[in-house]
């Protein structure tokens, strides 16, 4: 084989270990109630939890409580299981928080009441929706 062959198939061979080896850390979506009995178990990996922030019966966003310094805050979500959850995140309430459509939550129950937010990702509406638009027939 040539020289150029050889160095291909190494780099090929070098990416597909990369690939397999970035597949361990991919993670899937949970509920609050497995991430908790994970915690239980002793696992202590970070969960990625999907839901909305909970809402009373007008579609206002409760439950949201900013630290007195306000670089911490706690909210409550309710995840597609329909589990409400309060959750901690000791960072900046984030832009647009509020209006997100969903959210998704990375990381573990510290306490069986509490689940500690590492990350926050939000799905906000989209200032691009399709609208009616009305014309007039002359």
């Amino acid at each position: 084989m040539k020289r150029g062959h050889i160095i291909g198939l190494g780099i090929i061979g070098v990416a597909i270990i990369i690939i397999i080896t970035s597949i361990g850390d991919a993670s899937t979506y949970e509920s609050f109630s497995t991430a908790k009995s994970m915690a239980e178990n002793g696992n202590t990996a970070a969960i990625h939890v999907v839901g909305e922030l909970k809402k009373d019966q007008n579609g206002e966003v409760v439950g949201i409580e900013v630290g007195e310094d306000k670089t911490s805050f706690t909210f409550k979500m309710v995840d597609n299981d329909g589990t409400e959850q309060q959750v901690y995140y000791n960072e900046p309430v984030p832009a647009d928080f509020i209006r997100s459509e969903q959210v998704v939550v990375i990381g573990t129950y510290k306490t069986a009441e509490m689940f500690v937010a590492d990350k926050i990702l939000m799905k906000c509406p989209s200032k691009y929706q399709e609208t009616d638009v009305k014309t007039t027939s002359s």
